[in-house]
């Protein structure tokens, strides 16, 4: 039988007239464990982190997921067994990197608001690499390396003022963005680091946001990176490695971000050409893993036609996936059987007490109540931002591998969503 692979997402194909990933029908898999239901491909995740892998053939480079994207214990179980370390943003993070099974000395640990405690934890840990982001962060580090006798290893980020072209709530790299030091202070802010008895610093570190789709914005930070490079060691801070962060885009409905392989061989060409070719590099990608390596399967629960609008209401909602409610973000949905017939044009939205709560607008759909649906591009920012907003238990994953379905989360029950609260 022909298969007909999904834009952006190739190990999610039709069949005939039905939806399958790798080899497995998601209808089936809807039945079983019911809706909504997220949905992931272990081949996807292994054939996006390949397209890095082969981007860095030959040189000394550390992929490090960052597992904000998608934080389930069996995805990191994936990336860790590939050989990946991991970028954290809290010490919850920093928890289920070690309950995974990670490598804790392939973890960097980003974040503008680290805590005593988090850190501490992290020395204890023998974590590799605090991303510093500010000034502030520097004297306290400091203070809690030194009592707990050891030496913090830091890596500044710095913030380049690069404009990476996409939504303002994902831009980090901008002087009105709160992460980083600012370009004219990274110096001094070095020559600080390095005078602190319980810092050293190993590297540094830029990353300028999320979704980029543009190979521009990557070569204009890291000019402006290596120039900090030159700076910094010329005043005889020598630095171990360059870390230049993530933010690779997915196509979502139509994007077109360079391949991660040939994004690199951009980079690196002017890594070579500036003399930095053979410095051990750090990476940080996480949506571009695991983004179109997922999809949430929802099934529909009324057709509400009205003058304005027309609803097509499901079981899944903004608790579930929020960047619609949140960016406005387009994510493409598709019928896991498609109808023969005339499509309408359908909001499709949830059952969460909010006109926020939507996940398409003006979609083209020929369904009826029962129907399933498959909302795309779900693997990154959608179970890891989901909530139990109106008491609505987490959705239920599953990971796929070839004909086999793992079930790598259950669905949480009401009970769940209140064991840790007490009456009066």
């Amino acid at each position: 039988m022909t298969a007909k692979p999904l834009p952006g997402q190739p190990h999610f194909a039709y069949r005939g007239e039905e939806l399958y990933v790798e080899d497995l029908r998601l209808d089936d898999l809807a039945r079983q464990h019911g809706t909504p239901l997220f949905v992931y491909s272990k081949a996807a995740m292994l054939a996006a982190l390949a397209a890095y892998q082969r981007g860095f053939a030959g040189r000394r480079a550390q992929i490090c997921y960052a597992m904000k994207a998608n934080s389930s214990l069996a995805v990191l179980q994936v990336f860790a067994r590939a050989g990946c370390g991991f970028d954290i943003v809290s010490g919850g993070e920093l928890e289920r990197v070690l309950a995974a099974g990670g490598d804790v000395a392939k973890v960097i640990f980003s974040g503008v608001g680290k805590t005593r405690a988090e850190m501490r934890r992290a020395l204890d840990a023998g974590i590799g690499c605090f991303n510093v982001e500010s000034e502030a962060e520097l004297e306290v580090l400091n203070e809690v390396a030194l009592a707990a006798g050891r030496r913090a290893p830091v890596s500044i980020r710095v913030n380049p003022n690069v404009d990476a072209k996409t939504h303002p709530y994902i831009s980090t790299g901008l002087k009105g963005n709160k992460f980083g030091i600012a370009h004219e202070r990274t110096l001094a802010t070095y020559q600080r680091a390095a005078a602190l008895p319980g810092l050293q610093v190993v590297g540094i570190d830029c990353h300028i946001g999320s979704q980029i789709t543009q190979e521009a914005p990557y070569l204009d930070a890291m000019d402006r990176v290596l120039d900090l490079v030159q700076a910094i060691e010329a005043a005889g801070i020598p630095l171990h490695h360059i870390d230049f962060g993530g933010g690779l885009g997915i196509d979502y409905n139509g994007d077109t971000p360079p391949p991660a392989d040939a994004l690199w061989a951009k980079l690196l060409a002017k890594l070579d050409a500036r003399g930095y070719g053979q410095r051990q590099l750090m990476i940080e990608p996480g949506r571009s893993l695991v983004g179109n390596a997922g999809v949430c399967l929802t099934e529909v629960l009324y057709l509400k036609p009205g003058e304005q609008k027309n609803f097509c209401i499901v079981d899944a909602a903004m608790n579930d996936l929020p960047r619609p409610a949140m960016y406005e973000a387009y994510h493409q949905i598709v019928p896991l059987a498609p109808r023969a017939g005339k499509a309408g044009l359908w909001d499709v939205v949830g059952p969460v007490c909010e006109s926020g709560d939507w996940l398409g607008r003006d979609r083209a759909l020929h369904v009826q109540p029962g129907d399933r649906l498959a909302v795309l591009s779900a693997g990154a920012y959608c179970m890891s931002m989901a909530s139990n907003y109106n008491t609505r238990g987490r959705a239920a994953e599953i990971l796929v591998d070839g004909d086999q379905a793992h079930l790598i989360r259950r669905r949480e029950t009401p009970a769940d969503t209140f064991q840790l609260e007490k009456l009066l």
